[in-house]
């Protein structure tokens, strides 16, 4: 078992304590606050799953917002309505049935994260869609994770292709 592994069984047992209703309030005020968000017009978030932090209250705001869908290997960024169709991914996620756009369209990609360093490496779930995703050279977007102050941590272990977020946003409760 490798270390990145026990890091991911330890954050998602760890996360199991956490109030995450309330992480996911003081989170999206958190967001709500920060000058990244308020300029970003076309943001894409992710549909959480149990445990995880939930960030769907920014559906409410006046913005444009996406959704990734899996395929194959690759993250499509697909857009979101309220009478946007959303099905359960092979990984139990719901995604939209809309038309993939280009990810140029993109401002701000509010990513998924078990844990988060100092420097802005995130230990994910380990399938590398979102580090491919951000490799991407069309991208022109900033990157945003919000973290639970109990999963930030001072270093975590990362390779070549893994790919730091710009922005991290916290909360303690």
């Amino acid at each position: 078992m490798n270390n990145k592994t026990v890091l991911r069984t330890n954050a998602k047992n760890l996360r199991k304590t956490l109030d995450m209703e309330k992480v996911s309030e003081n989170l999206v005020q958190n967001i709500r606050q920060n000058d990244a968000y308020k300029k970003a017009k076309h943001v894409m978030l992710f549909y959480p799953t149990r445990y995880e932090v939930n960030l769907l209250k920014l559906l409410e705001d006046d913005k444009k917002f996406y959704f990734p869908r899996v395929k194959e290997d690759d993250l499509l960024v697909c857009p979101y309505e309220n009478w946007v169709q959303l099905e359960k991914s092979e990984f139990n996620i719901l995604e939209p049935c809309s038309n993939p756009v280009e990810p140029k369209v993109l401002d701000l990609i509010i990513v998924p994260a078990l844990m988060v360093d100092k420097k802005g490496y995130r230990l994910g779930y380990g399938g590398g869609f979102y580090d491919r995703f951000l490799a991407n050279s069309m991208r022109k977007a900033v990157t945003m994770c919000a973290i639970s102050e109990e999963l930030f941590v001072n270093k975590l272990p990362h390779e070549e292709f893994d790919i730091p977020i710009d922005i991290i946003v916290k909360t303690t409760l």
